[in-house]
C-alpha cells in the first residue's frame, strides 16, 4: 500500500513600501512504507526548497519603483547605480537611528563586526552599509535575538 505525502515549503520575504513577496510550493510524494518516509520527507524538501528559492529572487513589481512600460515577468529589486540614491546616512543606506543601534548592539553585546557583516551577506547578499531600512531592521531584530526583546504592540480599540 502506497503512503502519499503532503509537503509544502513557501518563503515570505519582504519588500520596501511595505510590501511582501510570498512564494510556495506543494509535492505529494508516495512512499512504499512508514520507513521510508524520513528519506523521502528530505527528498522532497530539498527538492521544494530549491524551488522555492530560485524563483522567489523575481519580485515582479516592487511598489515605490517605476513600473515598467512593457510587461516584463521580471523587475530587479536593485537599481543601476546611476539612478541609486547617495546613501542618506554616510556610507550606511539605513537611517541613522537603524546604523547607532547596529553600532551599539555590536558594541555591547561584543559581537565581532566581521561576522555581524558576514550575516547581512549571507541574509541580504550585502554588507551592512549597503542594507536598505527594511533590510537594516531584519538584522537588528536578529542581533537582538529575534522579537525577544521587543513589547508587543499594544491594539487600541475600535
Amino acid at each position: 500500500m502506497a503512503i502519499i505525502l503532503e509537503l509544502q515549503y513557501g518563503k515570505k520575504l519582504g519588500l520596501p513600501e511595505y510590501s511582501s513577496h510570498n512564494f510556495s510550493v506543494s509535492l505529494k510524494p508516495e512512499a512504499v512504507s512508514l520507513d521510508q518516509i524520513p528519506q523521502e520527507v528530505e527528498r522532497a524538501y530539498h527538492i521544494l526548497q530549491q524551488a522555492v528559492d530560485s524563483q522567489i529572487t523575481n519580485p515582479g513589481y516592487v511598489p515605490g519603483m517605476e513600473a515598467p512600460s512593457a510587461p516584463s515577468n521580471i523587475v530587479h529589486l536593485k537599481q543601476p547605480a546611476s539612478q541609486q540614491t547617495p546613501p542618506p546616512n554616510g556610507n550606511w543606506r539605513c537611517s541613522a537611528k537603524q546604523k547607532e543601534l547596529i553600532l551599539k548592539l555590536v558594541s555591547e553585546r561584543n559581537l565581532d563586526r566581521n561576522d555581524v557583516d558576514q550575516q547581512a551577506r549571507e541574509r541580504f547578499g550585502k554588507g551592512v552599509t549597503q542594507l536598505n531600512k527594511l533590510e537594516a531592521s531584519g538584522l537588528i531584530d536578529s542581533l537582538m535575538g529575534g522579537n525577544s526583546n521587543r513589547k508587543p504592540a499594544q491594539r487600541r480599540a475600535a
